[in-house]
């Protein structure tokens, strides 16, 4: 379990060798995060997916889980590979060797229930590298092994795009903030941009002979649209941007110093998170483009698989396949609350109206000149008690 301030492994029957945040929106209260666990086979331990309880106070998970759903008894292939939770909180999909298997998340009161669907377009599919849900929830795209690439919609499982060779094999796949694009990656160094509701590749991004382009992700901040992509040239790597207006480089940077293997990208689009092969991470500020948060040997020096920031807490799952997962909090100055923002703005207020008053009493208004001493207060006094104009003369 994670204490309140750095790594900590979690335990259980067998290791985990995936994991995902789950965020279910409530309509009348603040919206809850649990996490779920893709755990391989172990001996007297069947592959199997959890869902755990979080506590954001303390940053912890639940050292029980709240439900469990048994892949296969002792089947090597049914071994999870990867998980991608509908951003509704209600679906997720588990990528094994043989395909992929859909899930049905029931949160009740003090229980949840895992209850398998049918998802036959899914479930022959073969082994796959990358899952990916759009942010709307509307679309699904799975990259294999073998680079085949299908896009689905959400949940009709309509196919938007079907292409066999669409890479030799995938790396890594983001879709764009708006649904409109996706970006894949090949284990060959080439990255490619697809227009998913046309279903047609739009652009190969450029690259020099020499470069590979690893991992990728789309800004998420809703105002900058950027396409981050890790770039590996010799023993250098860069985290490259590029303007998705026109598909050109903007700039480049080197942040973790060292062969990066997983790039994640926070809910919010404040922050960046970079794996590396010996079993460090960084978060990087988007706004400054600098570290601000510096984990060494989470993983004692395995490849860190996946990355996945939490929804609602500057908090991280990392995952590697000999370590299993682990739970760090970040190191980052603290987001402001609502409460806080509005709090801000009644002291502002009230400050603006005692200047005023302060003001408004020091002051010589208009409204305020002095009174003279036998200066009477109505018009009809002073018609009454003014002398007579002579004939010969006009008041003005």
């Amino acid at each position: 379990m994670a204490s309140g301030g750095g790594e900590a492994s979690v335990a259980g029957g067998g290791k985990v060798s995936c994991a995902a945040w789950i965020r279910r929106r409530e309509e009348k209260a603040a919206a809850r995060v649990f996490a779920t666990y893709g755990r391989a086979g172990a001996a007297g331990s069947p592959p199997a997916i959890e869902v755990l309880g979080f506590d954001s106070k303390e940053c912890y998970l639940t050292a029980e889980p709240l439900a469990r759903a048994v892949l296969g008894e002792g089947v090597p292939g049914d071994a999870p590979r990867g998980i991608a939770v509908h951003p509704a909180g209600d679906e997720l999909v588990c990528a094994t060797a043989k395909g992929c298997r859909l899930f049905k998340l029931v949160f009740e009161e003090f229980t949840v229930r895992i209850i398998p669907r049918d998802a036959l377009p899914l479930e022959s599919v073969g082994p796959q590298k990358c899952l990916a849900f759009s942010t709307d929830g509307a679309k699904f795209a799975i990259g294999g092994e073998d680079g085949h690439l299908r896009i689905f919609h959400w949940p009709s499982m309509n196919v938007l795009l079907d292409e066999p060779k669409a890479h030799k094999s995938f790396r890594d796949m983001d879709i764009s903030l708006d649904s409109e694009f996706l970006v894949s990656t090949s284990t060959d160094g080439s990255a490619r941009i697809w227009k998913i509701d046309e279903g047609v590749p739009l652009v190969n991004l450029t690259r020099s002979s020499d470069e590979k382009i690893e991992c990728c992700r789309f800004s998420r901040d809703g105002m900058k649209p950027f396409l981050f992509c890790t770039i590996a040239k010799g023993s250098n790597v860069v985290t490259v941007v590029w303007n998705i207006s026109d598909w050109k480089r903007i700039g480049y940077k080197r942040l973790l110093g060292k062969p990066i293997s997983t790039l994640s990208v926070s809910m919010d689009g404040k922050y960046l998170a970079l794996g590396s092969h010996d079993g460090d991470f960084c978060a990087i500020d988007v706004k400054k483009m600098e570290v601000s948060h510096w984990s060494k040997k989470v993983h004692l020096g395995s490849p860190i698989s996946s990355i996945e920031f939490c929804p609602t807490e500057r908090v991280v799952i990392s995952t590697s396949h000999q370590w299993g997962a682990e739970l760090t909090k970040l190191n980052v100055p603290a987001d402001w609350k609502e409460w806080q923002l509005w709090l801000v703005l009644l002291a502002l207020f009230l400050a603006s109206a005692i200047v005023f008053y302060v003001f408004y009493q020091r002051s010589d208004s208009f409204w305020k000149l002095p009174m003279g001493q036998h200066q009477p207060a109505k018009l009809w006094s002073v018609l009454k008690e003014s002398p007579p104009v002579p004939e010969d003369q006009t008041p003005w």
